[in-house]
């Protein structure tokens, strides 16, 4: 066996059992294989009922990353006479295969997410379903929950509303293409050239995309910029490098709309007097310390928790020192901490999500992904079917606790095959030095991200009083890539 193959076979066995030690069921149990075999041969229903627009000839899209096929999200914007804007977001009828309490459906209740590796993706839903069958696939017909909202030129949502509907995707494009082109760091992407219309689509939605994050940012969403990076493994499995995600105007598009997707979602249920799921960020326990980080930059925040205030701070750190803005951005996000998902009654004041500066704000935009997203989708149907809810608080708060635990452990099984990747790639720079950033400090340790390669280690060594956001000269010690530890000396403060 060669040695590029060995380590294939490390990296896939270290992914799996990764998934095991962290409480998954990273393999399809027999009897969520028989009933997928059992609904193979049946397509989604469409245009059931007189309650089911049909809305194939709408300019339909979709951006993803360019490898995804569990598509959830497909976009239409509209420009309407007095300047408005109508914005209508698709989402994948999951539940239209995917019954309540189906075999499959405990399964995807149990891991709860998909777990991206990089070497390979653990999916929620039998790929069978989530690339295919439930997927807003391109040139296909597909059942979907749309979420219609009117925009005014400021960004104001006039109106919205969420019905049934056929829809028809014309066009699966990348992040990166479409990114590029918009960014003017490239050409129009076949695949928006080939599709009469989709160009000015596109454009329209970028358009509507500023409008939306304009009002965000004026209410307070902070506009961060961490690096985050990928294994890239090529056909041999062996780790050849990190590819960085860098942020750009695609990929604002469907921030954009998947916010304004999730807000008006949320506020739909609470008007019809549901229970729903709310995904929330507190308001910031460590505070404090984000004032010691802009004091020691020259700048003041005020003594209690303020989102516009630190939205300003992080626009004028941005254009002041772009070069480092991701790691002050990394350094606020580890301060903001996770957010989680709680159960919301009708009328009561939420919680609310610190970060993006919204009051009402639940998961529904990725049903192929994520299972409170599914369930958020079944409330919404029984809602439009004037049926029962489907779920009774208890149950909620059930699957609220069961979902956050479990993606907090998708983000720890996914973190650590990044560091996998990182040690093998870094196992013969032993002795080397690089510039860091202190990014968590914990009773298990000190942690620091090297800026260049944007990985992530250990300092076991020199570590006593680091603070998270200090930067830091490092020299690596050692790497152990089948357990995904890398090991660094602090030989000074930068």
């Amino acid at each position: 066996m060669t040695n590029s193959n060995a380590q294939a076979l490390d990296l896939l066995a270290i992914a799996h059992q990764t998934m095991i030690d962290a409480g998954f069921v990273p393999d399809q149990p027999q009897p969520v294989l028989d009933e997928l075999k059992a609904i193979a041969s049946r397509t989604q229903s469409t245009l059931t009922d007189n309650s089911t627009r049909d809305l194939r000839a709408v300019l339909w899209s979709s951006i993803d990353d360019s490898k995804s096929r569990d598509l959830d999200q497909v976009e239409h914007a509209e420009s309407m006479p007095n300047g408005d804007v109508r914005l209508r977001v698709g989402i994948a009828d999951v539940d239209a295969l995917v019954h309540k309490d189906s075999k499959i459906d405990a399964h995807a209740a149990e891991n709860a997410t998909s777990v991206y590796t990089g070497v390979k993706t653990f999916s929620m839903l039998p790929e069978k379903l989530s690339t295919d069958m439930t997927s807003l696939v391109d040139n296909a017909d597909r059942s979907s929950i749309v979420i219609e909202v009117v925009l005014t030129k400021d960004g104001t949502v006039k109106a919205s509303d969420i019905y049934r509907a056929t829809v028809h995707n014309y066009a699966k494009l990348s992040y990166e293409a479409v990114g590029n082109w918009l960014d003017e760091k490239g050409e129009v992407p076949p695949a928006v050239a080939s599709v009469p219309g989709m160009e000015a689509q596109i454009r329209l939605q970028l358009e509507t995309s500023a409008r939306l994050l304009e009002l965000r940012k004026q209410n307070g969403a902070l506009e961060l910029q961490t690096i985050q990076v990928t294994p890239v493994v090529n056909n041999t499995g062996q780790v050849t490098d990190l590819a960085v995600t860098e942020q750009n105007s695609a990929r604002d598009i469907i921030e954009n709309f998947m916010i304004a997707a999730n807000v008006a979602m949320a506020q739909f249920l609470e008007a019809r007097g549901v229970m729903s799921l709310r995904r929330v960020v507190r308001t910031p326990e460590q505070w404090p310390r984000i004032v010691e980080i802009a004091r020691s930059l020259g700048e003041r925040l005020p003594d209690n928790p303020d989102s516009r205030a630190l939205a300003d701070f992080l626009t004028r750190r941005k254009v002041a020192d772009p070069v480092h803005f991701p790691d002050l951005s990394l350094s606020i996000v580890k301060l903001l901490g996770p957010g989680e998902y709680a159960v919301q009654d009708p009328g009561s004041p939420g919680e609310g999500h610190f970060g993006l500066a919204v009051h009402d704000y639940t998961h529904a935009t990725a049903p192929n992904r994520r299972f409170a997203d599914l369930v958020t989708q079944r409330l919404v149907k029984a809602v439009l079917a004037n049926a029962p809810a489907p779920y009774d608080g208890k149950d909620l708060s059930v699957i609220a606790s069961h979902c956050t635990e479990r993606e907090d452990a998708a983000r720890k099984v996914e973190r650590k095959m990044r560091k996998v990747a990182a040690a093998v790639l870094l196992q013969n720079r032993t002795g080397e030095d690089f510039d860091a950033i202190a990014t968590g400090v914990t009773p298990k340790g000190t942690f620091a991200r090297l800026l260049k390669p944007p990985v992530e280690g250990r300092i076991v060594q020199a570590e006593h009083g680091l603070r998270v956001g200090d930067r830091v000269r490092v020299k690596l010690l050692s790497t152990d890539p089948r357990r995904g530890f890398i090991d660094l000396r602090a030989i000074g403060n930068r």
